[in-house]
C-alpha cells in the first residue's frame, strides 16, 4: 500500500463525506490539510543544555545548530533540504506566509514570534523527506524572561503538525523544570498521540559512575510518573554526545542505544499515516459529540413546541366552541342551523378568530418563554445533552463544551427545530465504518513490516 494514495484517500472521504459537516457546526477543518501538507516532521523539544542540538548535528552529520552548556539558541528553526527550490536561509515572514508550508497559522503569535523562526536549507539526504524542528530550550517560570509569545501554546501548535516529537532531558535536571511539567501533563496529551512522543535521556556520558547514570534515570522516571499520572513507563533512549564521551568496556551497550535512537528518528516518514489517522480520530470525535449535542437539544425542543402546541390546540378548540355556542345562544335568528351554511358565516368569523388567536398566543408562549427557558437551562447545564460515562467521553467534551455552548447562543430558533439526524448519522457511519476499515488497513500493513 504506497502512503501518498492512502493519504489522498482518506482526504478525499473526509472532503466528500464530512467537511461540509464540519462547516454547518462552525469546527475547523484546515486541520485535514495542514497534516498531509508538505513533509513528515520532527519536533525536537527540552530544557536548555538537553543535547537537542547535538542530537540534530549528529543525525545530519553537519554541524547546523550551535551547541554548548548555556542557551544558545533562542530561536525555533525548521531545518530541511529543498534542494535549489528554497535559500539556505528564510526568515519567518517568509515562512509563516508560504502557502506551501503547514505554518500559516502561527501568524496569529505575532511579530515576536516571527522574528524568532526560521528555515534552514541543508544539503543532507535524511531531510530529503522529512523536517527537524529545533526548539529553544524550556525553562522554570521562577527565571522565566518575557519571550513575547505564548511558548507553550507555539509548542502545542507544533506538536499537533508533527509526525514524531522527541523530548529530551538533561540527566541534572530530569524532568524538573515547570514547562516540562506543562508539556508533559497537558500539551502532549492534548495534541499528540503517545505514540509518536519518543523520551530521550541524553549527556549520559556526564554521570561520574553508572550509580550516577542509574539515579539520574530514576529521577527522570519518578517525575515523569507524577506528570502522567501513569505506572507504565515508556521506553526512555539514552544517549551522549560521541566527540565528548570516552567510552570503555562497560559502556558497550550505549552505541546500540545510540543507534536505535538515530533508526527511530530516521523511520518518521513512516508515522505520517498515523498521525493522519489520529487527527481524524480526534477531529470527528469531536464532531461527534457537538452534533449528538446539537441533536439532542433540538430533539428537546421540538418535543417543547410540540407540548405547548397540544396546549395551545386545546384552548383554541375550547375558545372556537365556547363562542361558537355563545353565538348560538345569544343570536339565535341568526343561527337557526345546527352548522354555518358556509365556512365564511358570520357566526365562524368570531370563534375562528379567537382560536387563532390562541395559537398565535400559544407560538409566542413558546418563543418567548418556554423555549428562552430551556435554552437558559442548557446553557447552565450543558452536560444534560451527552453521557459523560467514561473518562474518554469526559475528555472529548472538555475540548468541544465551549463551542457546544457558542452554537447554542449563536443558533437561531428555525435552526434548532430544524436541526435534523443525518449529520449525526453521517459521521457515526463514518467513525464506525470508513475509519475502522483504514485502522484494519494500517494494522495490516505494520504487521507486513515487522521483521
Amino acid at each position: 500500500m504506497d502512503d501518498k494514495a492512502f493519504q489522498r484517500e482518506i482526504h478525499d472521504k473526509i472532503k466528500k463525506n464530512i467537511a461540509p459537516v464540519f462547516t454547518g457546526f462552525d469546527m475547523d477543518i484546515s486541520w485535514l490539510e495542514a497534516s498531509m501538507k508538505w513533509k513528515p516532521l520532527v519536533l525536537v523539544i527540552g530544557g536548555y543544555s538537553s543535547g537537542k542540538s547535538t542530537l540534530i548535528n549528529e543525525l545530519l552529520g553537519m554541524e547546523v545548530q550551535r551547541t554548548g552548556q548555556a542557551p544558545t539558541d533562542d530561536s525555533f528553526t525548521v531545518i530541511t533540504n529543498e534542494g535549489n527550490s528554497l535559500p539556505e536561509e528564510i526568515p519567518g515572514s517568509t515562512l509563516i506566509n508560504d502557502p506551501r508550508l503547514p505554518f500559516t497559522g502561527l501568524k496569529s503569535y505575532g511579530q515576536s514570534l516571527i522574528s524568532h523562526i526560521c528555515l534552514k536549507n541543508v544539503p543532507s539526504s535524511l531531510l530529503e523527506d522529512s523536517a527537524i524542528i529545533d526548539t529553544p530550550g524550556m525553562i522554570d517560570s521562577t527565571t522565566e524572561r518575557d519571550r513575547g509569545y505564548r511558548y507553550l501554546d507555539v509548542i502545542g501548535d507544533l506538536a499537533g503538525m508533527a509526525d514524531m516529537i522527541i523530548m529530551m532531558f538533561d540527566p541534572h535536571k530530569a524532568g524538573t523544570i515547570r514547562e516540562n511539567f506543562s508539556v508533559i501533563r497537558n500539551i502532549l496529551p492534548e495534541r499528540a498521540g503517545e505514540d509518536r512522543v519518543v523520551l530521550v535521556l541524553s549527556r549520559i556520558d556526564e554521570c561520574d559512575n553508572v550509580s550516577d547514570l542509574i539515579r539520574s534515570y530514576g529521577s527522570l522516571c519518578w517525575n515523569i510518573s507524577q506528570m502522567t499520572g501513569r505506572k507504565d513507563m515508556p521506553h526512555i533512549y539514552l544517549t551522549y554526545s560521541p566527540k565528548e564521551a570516552r567510552l570503555e568496556e562497560k559502556h558497550a551497550e550505549w552505541p546500540q542505544e545510540r543507534e536505535e535512537l538515530k533508526k527511530k528518528i530516521s523511520g518518521s516518514q513512516s508515522m505520517r499515516v498515523n498521525h493522519i489517522l489520529e487527527n481524524v480520530d480526534r477531529k470527528t470525535a469531536e464532531l461527534e459529540m457537538v452534533c449528538e449535542s446539537m441533536y439532542r437539544f433540538s430533539t428537546k425542543t421540538r418535543r417543547l413546541l410540540a407540548n405547548t402546541f397540544k396546549w395551545a390546540l386545546l384552548a383554541a378548540l375550547v375558545l372556537f366552541l365556547a363562542s361558537f355556542a355563545l353565538i348560538k345562544a345569544y343570536f339565535p335568528d341568526q343561527t337557526e342551523g345546527i352548522l354555518p351554511d358556509s365556512l365564511f358565516s358570520t357566526e365562524l368569523i368570531l370563534p375562528a378568530t379567537l382560536a387563532l388567536l390562541a395559537l398565535i398566543s400559544g407560538w409566542f408562549w413558546f418563543s418567548g418563554f418556554r423555549f428562552k427557558r430551556l435554552l437558559n437551562q442548557t446553557q447552565h447545564n450543558p452536560e444534560s445533552l451527552v453521557s459523560l460515562d467514561s473518562d474518554y467521553r469526559r475528555n472529548i467534551w472538555s475540548r468541544v463544551r465551549n463551542h457546544v455552548l457558542e452554537l447554542l447562543r449563536k443558533r437561531s430558533l428555525k435552526q434548532h427545530l430544524l436541526q435534523s439526524r443525518g449529520s449525526l448519522n453521517k459521521v457515526r457511519r463514518f467513525i464506525r465504518e470508513d475509519l475502522k476499515k483504514y485502522y484494519s488497513r494500517m494494522g495490516q500493513k505494520n504487521e507486513k513490516l515487522k521483521p
